[in-house]
């Protein structure tokens, strides 16, 4: 028995390596080649699915102009219609079965072989660090054989048999990946560029405003504040102003704001997770759901029980108080006070002035590991799961929000202006969170992360993770979040904090700054 189950963890083992051989795509033409194969499948599969939909359509204009005429007919003389008992045949005929035929048609759906072939083949199509690796590699190009920016974008290299000209979204992309990579020379390179295609009168989905912004911004970085004072001066003739934070975060928690392009939503996936094969989880996989991209936000779902969460309820409410702030002065945690806006004082990355992230209406307790055996099996799962040492983390704290219960956009990460965040504690900064969501809200409780426009709702049972730092340990800006007001409904949360020492052989340091 031992022998066999070596063998299927063997067997299971190389599959892993088969479907892993052929990542960075990028790094080699000849892998590339099969992508082309895969599309030209694709393309295959979607004709299909236009030709089925096409077929569907005319039966249901052929049914519909037969049963048109023969209205028009019937209508002229009702009763003398349907004294040809033929006609009164035909008509019950009609009504019971052939509109119920009509409905199961228009109702059909042909899709089914299209999705299912593309969502097997999307996972293996190209990853974020591919499509990374590629501009890259282009803008090196670029560098090394000093092609201009117009030369590239319409196509015309030295030595090409296929011309493929860029579009503005294509010059956009490449920019926002420079930008990405702290690279604000070719940033202003292809933001211009992208900026004289629309100038020119190319249609797109990218507008002025965004390029502008992002051109302005890389020039500014580079030290030419009259070029980039010019560019803004245009930016706000324009008429169209960056959304306040303020305004972004109320919109997003009733449902509005940013929404992911359907580009990015397809790169999200559900799946079963197994962390690369943990042993408690090799058998019996976690459902995992990609919620956000950028920032990668993901969503473990069934991953605390029923039981679970009423013994952890039962441990907090007795010892439930104010919740509690991270000073970013001294680094001491501190009671945050209700009705007056207290806060945290923060560099606004967005307005380059100081703000304030506030926090209402919600008692919080901290349970830790050796008060009950069901707390140490939470935290060891969430050890099992992310990877990362528990041991250096914060206690489980629990938090349940009252009326209007909110806890406004702040950061979990302390700040370069914070050089004594979480000092007391000795373990570095918050490199993760994980929120657990122990109960369903009926109206309200999102946890939103305005710069990005990411919205994640409360489903009681389910927990989502994140990281606040990049392996460089930079921290990531765009994680600032905030809990929507309670609209109708109480929720209950409980977090894990997460901090750097102890992850030095979990997840290696970065070397790039973003990366």
């Amino acid at each position: 028995m031992e022998r066999q189950c070596w063998w299927y963890l063997l067997v299971l083992g190389c599959l892993f390596q088969t479907l892993s051989a052929h990542s960075d795509f990028y790094t080699s033409i000849g892998h590339m080649t099969d992508l082309l194969y895969t599309e030209k499948d694709l393309v295959t599969s979607l004709k299909n699915y236009i030709t089925a939909e096409e077929n569907k359509l005319k039966q249901v204009k052929q049914w519909a102009e037969k049963l048109d005429v023969l209205s028009a007919i019937a209508m002229k003389d009702p009763e003398g219609f349907l004294g040809n008992p033929v006609n009164a045949f035909k008509l019950m005929k009609r009504l019971n079965t052939e509109w119920g035929d009509l409905e199961s048609l228009v109702l059909k759906d042909t899709k089914d072989g299209f999705i299912s072939n593309l969502t097997l083949q999307r996972q293996h199509f190209p990853t974020d660090e591919d499509q990374t690796g590629a501009a890259k590699a282009l803008l090196r190009l670029q560098d090394t054989y000093r092609l201009d920016t117009n030369t590239i974008s319409t196509g015309d290299l030295p030595g090409v048999t296929h011309k493929s000209p860029m579009t503005v979204e294509d010059c956009f992309e490449l920019g926002k990946i420079a930008y990405s990579e702290v690279d604000y020379y070719h940033t202003e390179l292809w933001m211009e560029q992208a900026l004289k295609q629309l100038d020119e009168g190319e249609e797109s989905t990218v507008d002025k405003v965004t390029v502008l912004d992002y051109l302005s911004y890389a020039i500014y970085q580079q030290g030419d504040l009259g070029r980039a004072l010019e560019l803004t001066k245009r930016l706000l003739m324009l008429g169209e102003e960056p959304v306040p934070e303020r305004k972004m975060y109320e919109m997003l928690c009733r449902g509005e704001g940013i929404k992911l392009t359907p580009r990015r939503q397809r790169r999200l996936f559900c799946r079963y997770f197994d962390n690369h094969g943990h042993p408690k989880y090799l058998l019996s996989p976690v459902k995992q759901e990609d919620e956000w991209d950028r920032p990668y936000i993901v969503r473990y779902h069934d991953i605390i029980s029923h039981r679970e969460i009423e013994k952890v309820k039962e441990l907090a409410k007795p010892r439930l108080r104010r919740a509690t702030i991270s000073n970013p002065i001294t680094g001491v945690l501190e009671t945050a006070p209700y009705r007056i806006t207290m806060a945290d004082t923060v560099h606004d990355p967005l307005t380059g002035k100081l703000t304030k992230a506030m926090y209402r209406a919600s008692k919080s307790a901290w349970l830790t590991a050796y008060e009950h055996p069901m707390i140490d099996q939470i935290n060891q799962r969430i050890e099992d799961l992310t990877g990362l040492e528990m041991d250096t983390a914060e206690e489980l704290q629990v938090a349940n929000y009252g009326v209007g219960g909110q806890y406004e956009p702040h950061f979990d990460f302390g700040r370069k202006d914070e050089p004594d965040a979480f000092k007391e504690l000795g373990t570095g900064n918050r490199i993760a969170t994980w929120l657990f969501y122990m109960s369903d809200v009926a109206a309200g409780g999102a946890t939103v992360f305005p710069d990005v426009g990411a919205a994640v709702w409360p489903k009681k049972g389910t927990a989502v993770f994140w990281y606040n730092l990049f392996p460089s340990g930079e921290g990531d800006y765009s994680t600032r979040h905030a809990a929507c007001p309670v609209l109708v409904g109480n929720k209950w949360v409980s977090n894990k904090w997460i901090h750097e020492r102890g992850q030095e052989f979990r997840r290696p340091c970065g070397l790039n700054e973003t990366a």
